[in-house]
């Protein structure tokens, strides 16, 4: 990969920084296979060296962590745009949601076009609280999109283009306490059929149903409940006949990634959905968690589900004999856990039978075409080595990606006649459009296999070794690490492009993304290692692989540091309550008490603990807050105030804790912040904060910018 865009992408430096990106893969047509990331076995010792000096001057000599560097703070925080769902309109131009922190977090529904255009007004923000995480917060038909407004959480509706403003299609309950996501247009009855969650009763238990919504007329309407009874709904899909609709659901103690069920159910004449059948995952033999549910331009019936390998691959139901037959069978996984509603990891190519996936094996994302009629793949090359979500035209489409060297982005694909090969690349939207200019300042990930404490038994991370062309490291020094654990903790951490690793590799620090045990995108057995055993797994791993950079000389063992958000920032706390593998550590909105998360949080994750934890002894024996004896190293904590996922108590009690026992610690606290940070200023707050936080209480070093620490309690 990084041969290939080191070809690429020199001759576009001269080009400004804004139109960078945008400019530097047109009609790209690629014929050899990428390069997979860099790997590093479980023999190699090298030390990380340091770059060529911009110009053939000789870097200067500094201590790792004092560094200066062009991507500061403000650049990090200001740079990156969140990216939402996406979709096409009616004329073919691509719709997506942007989250922009400059404002303050805001998501906005923009339409490509010479210079994208804002679709919904200033007022209001397309995003859903659904299930706490959201994700579906809207959907488009021709020329009317309809989406979830954040303020209120209603659904509106509004035609693009005309200069109308949105029009409500559901009723103001007097407050946000009604949810909507993953909603389709439904033509056939003139409405729209969405998941909603309605917490008018009960916020930590409130009834999820899949409803329709009158469109046929301006009038607001009660919403009219089609499914109901079970805990969740997810993926409702007309088929197009529009005569039939898929939908997946999953009740407690599971999650949809653990066990869930595709159902299909006839439409009326009235529009209920009548003579309903089950799919996928009513076999008590047969464990299995379906997902994405498509019906094909020929009516036929695919999904995506991990029966038999462990692994999620494409299969189609062949309804006449009920039977589910395999498409596509790799040791490979073709969707993602289903956290937030929306996930498109497969689409067919317009009216034709041919299907656009992805797949992620071994940490690298590859991309294909497959002919349902003939059973032929062809996999197709371009600059992402990692891929989300895809929408498809008749020979084209839009695909979300990134890769060590390419921030998040979302690029058009042109495919040839035969649709097999790439005939023409550009990337339509990127999340940071002016990072090339800090290209040379880049460290490339490298993916490492390392073993575990379990015999025989190897995890996988990102290691990105410190890199600026200015500077190098003492000849006498290894550089500090910063561990980061993934939230979830099913989730899996990518090597992509990202400013905020590159904030800390940019300085000096060696910089580690490890997907412990229990991590998607390694198939089932991998990601169920974590059952029961959440806080042991995950930590074992952390604290293996950080060794592991320590006896093959690439890091400096006294300075080990780790950090981590929400699960994260359990598997932080845990690491620093029960080893003494790391010198201090940083937890973002992370759980510090299980029992206590169980009891309070909201209702997609109410039961989660259920299999990771186990019995009543282990969720008092693994919750950090009731072992700060333990604790050796300082701690510092952020948290929003209005999160709902881990309530503000869990980060005040370890506080608390800590600074009655002697430790230093500091505690941030952001007043208009739910599960995740959204603001600017709080982003850069919190990354600077973390940077000083370690320089002073373990770097051995001063840093280079200008940053006025808080006061850290039990140091200062």
């Amino acid at each position: 990969m990084a041969t290939l865009l080191a070809s690429i992408l020199p001759a576009a430096c001269s080009t400004s920084a804004p139109a960078l990106l945008l400019r530097a893969f047109p009609r790209l047509r690629l014929r050899r296979p990428l390069a997979s990331p860099p790997r590093m076995s479980s023999s190699s010792a090298t030390s990380p060296s340091p770059a060529n000096a911009a110009g053939g001057e000789k870097p200067t000599a500094a201590p790792f962590g004092s560094w200066r560097s062009p991507i500061t703070a403000d650049v990090v925080s200001g740079a990156s745009k969140r990216l939402g769902d996406f979709a096409l309109a009616g004329d073919g131009r691509l719709l997506w949601i942007e989250g922009r922190p400059e404002e303050k977090g805001r998501m906005v529904i923009v339409k490509e076009d010479d210079k994208p255009v804002d679709v919904i007004p200033q007022e209001f923000a397309a995003r859903t609280l659904a299930q706490e995480y959201g994700g579906g917060a809207f959907a488009v038909q021709d020329n009317v999109v309809v989406f979830s407004n954040y303020k209120d959480q209603r659904l509106y509706k509004q035609p693009i283009g005309t200069g109308s403003l949105p029009v409500p299609l559901t009723p103001d309950y007097g407050a946000p306490d009604v949810s909507y996501a993953d909603g389709v247009f439904d033509p056939h009855f003139s409405r729209y059929i969405t998941v909603m969650e309605d917490r008018r009763t009960s916020s930590l238990n409130p009834t999820t149903t899949i409803v329709s919504i009158n469109l046929s007329n301006g009038d607001v309407h009660e919403p009219k409940v089609l499914i109901s009874g079970n805990d969740f709904y997810a993926s409702p899909r007309i088929d197009p006949t529009r005569k039939r609709m898929a939908w997946i659901e999953w009740g407690h103690p599971n999650m949809p990634w653990d066990k869930s069920e595709l159902w299909v159910g006839n439409f009326s004449e009235s529009g209920d959905l009548t003579e309903r059948v089950c799919v996928a995952g009513n076999n008590p033999m047969l464990v299995e968690s379906p997902a994405e549910p498509k019906w094909s331009p020929k009516g036929e019936l695919f999904f995506v589900t991990d029966r038999g390998s462990g692994f999620w691959n494409i299969y189609k139901w062949v309804e006449h004999t009920n039977e589910v037959v395999p498409m596509y069978t790799l040791d490979a996984e073709f969707t993602r856990p289903l956290w937030v509603f929306g996930i498109n990891s497969y689409d067919f190519l317009g009216k034709s039978n041919h299907i656009v996936f992805t797949y992620r094996r071994l940490g690298r994302s590859y991309l294909g075409v497959l002919d349902c009629d003939s059973g032929s793949v062809s996999l197709l090359d371009i600059p992402f080595s990692d891929l989300s979500n895809v929408v498809t035209g008749n020979d084209y489409f839009y695909i979300e990606g990134a890769s060590g060297s390419i921030p998040l982005s979302i690029a058009k694909v042109t495919l040839d006649e035969n649709k097999t090969e790439v005939i023409n690349f550009s990337i339509v939207w990127s999340s940071s459009p002016d990072v090339m200019q800090f290209r040379s300042f880049f460290s490339t990930p490298e993916f490492i296999e390392f073993p575990t404490s379990s015999p025989g038994q190897k995890a996988y991370a990102y290691f990105y070794p410190p890199l600026n062309p200015m500077f190098q490291g003492l000849p006498d020094e290894k550089p500090p690490l910063l561990v980061k654990t993934h939230g979830g903790p099913t989730a899996e951490t990518r090597g992509v492009l990202d400013l905020s690793v590159q904030y800390w590799t940019s300085r000096g620090w060696a910089f580690l993304d490890v997907n412990y045990g229990g991590s998607t995108g390694y198939g089932r057995e991998y990601r169920e290692r974590l059952l029961k055993k959440w806080g042991i797994v995950d930590v074992d791993d952390c604290c293996s692989c950080a060794r592991f950079l320590v006896e093959n000389g690439k890091v400096d063992e006294q300075r080990l540091c780790i950090t981590g958000r929400s699960a994260g920032g359990y598997t932080t706390l845990a690491s620093l309550a029960f080893r003494d593998t790391f010198k201090a550590g940083a937890s973002l909105y992370g759980i510090g008490d299980i029992t206590l998360l169980r009891a309070e949080t909201h209702k997609f994750e109410s039961h989660y603990m259920d299999n990771l934890v186990g019995n009543e002894s282990a969720y008092y024996e693994r919750s950090p807050i009731n072992f700060v004896n333990k604790f050796t190293c300082p701690v510092i904590l952020f948290q929003g105030l209005d999160d709902k996922v881990v309530p503000p108590d869990q980060a005040r009690k370890i506080y608390k804790a800590l600074k009655e026992s002697g430790l230093p610690v500091a505690l941030v606290e952001y007043e208009g912040e739910q599960h995740g940070f959204r603001k600017a200023e709080n982003i850069k707050f919190t990354l600077e904060q973390q940077m000083v936080f370690f320089a002073r209480t373990v770097g051995k070093f001063e840093v280079a910018d200008d940053i006025t620490p808080i006061k850290i309690e039990n140091f200062d």
